[in-house]
């Protein structure tokens, strides 16, 4: 295995951008997941996210698709990622799953691979006590979308070195992306106060305050955010906002916490947000899709 393999557990959404924003930066990555027809449609999903991402960023542009696309190899056994230099979790915002996982990893990384934990809510030192070298284990939150945002939220676990801390800076910085290092908290920064934002939000189109465009546009208008809460709660799908609610509530047993209940709603409606084509906005129209 190169000595720069990095490999990507989850090929969802964020697991493709993470994927094909280390395979633009000259790593050799191998994207796992589970679903044999995630796997099976992530090529052709990549292909089409690097031709809107085009369209957006100059930088982007300027990747050259065959030869990223190239570099993405695939498996549905984890096993295969054993001597990756890192391994980039993003695999559904569910502490089970996660556990689960991570106890599958603890027979397959030993004490070698660095682990990045791309996360929304879960403590990174919960996760780093099932794995035989905790200290190798960091959070690495990428922002949605990962090839367009410059931002990496850097999370210390309680046992987190400070090598790894250096490795995981370096790493972001060959990404062409910007650390930013905290201490680990369920939710850290980003997720702590972003899922306030777009869980009040929520209760603002539910309660008849105001209609979701005009709640995005007050902070785009007012405060000169590049996207609105509602916007920002389409783009990670609205089923990932109200697990990530779920474990906030959990873990700080606050009440400022609890979901929306419109937001539950959506979901069990399977308007998502973005990925099912309909959430708080219908992004079958153009209109929608170029908000």
């Amino acid at each position: 295995m190169s000595m720069s393999t990095v490999g990507v557990i989850g090929a969802g959404v964020m697991g493709k951008d993470v994927a094909l924003t280390c395979a633009a930066n000259g790593y050799d990555v191998i994207l796992c997941d589970s679903d044999a027809d995630v796997l099976a449609s992530a090529p052709q999903r990549m292909r089409r996210l690097l031709r809107q991402y085009r369209m957006m960023s100059p930088a982007v542009a300027e990747w050259p698709t065959d030869e990223v696309l190239g570099r993405v190899s695939r498996t549905a056994e984890p096993a295969d990622l054993a001597g990756a230099d890192w391994i980039v979790e993003n695999i559904v915002e569910d502490p089970e799953a996660k556990r689960k996982l991570y106890l599958r990893l603890r027979e397959i990384c030993g004490e070698t691979a660095r682990i990045a934990v791309n996360t929304s809510c879960v403590p990174i030192t919960r996760i780093a006590s099932l794995l035989p070298a905790p200290h190798q284990v960091i959070g690495m939150h990428f922002m949605n979308p990962v090839p367009l945002i410059d931002g990496v939220e850097v999370i210390r676990g309680e046992h987190t070195s400070d090598a790894t801390v250096k490795a995981a800076e370096e790493f972001a910085a060959s990404l062409g992306k910007r650390p930013i290092v905290v201490n680990d908290m369920p939710g850290f920064v980003s997720n702590r106060l972003s899922h306030l934002f777009m869980n009040e939000a929520a209760f603002l189109v539910q309660d008849g305050v105001a209609a979701p465009e005009q709640v995005d546009d007050v902070f785009k208008l007012g405060y000169g955010h590049r996207m609105g809460p509602l916007e920002t709660a389409d783009l990670i799908g609205l089923d990932t906002v109200v697990k990530s609610l779920a474990v906030l509530h959990d873990e700080f047993q606050d009440p400022k916490f609890r979901c929306c209940p419109l937001l539950k709603k959506m979901v069990d409606a399977g308007f998502l947000g973005r990925k099912s084509g309909r959430g708080f906005y219908d992004y079958t129209t153009s209109a929608a899709s170029a908000r």
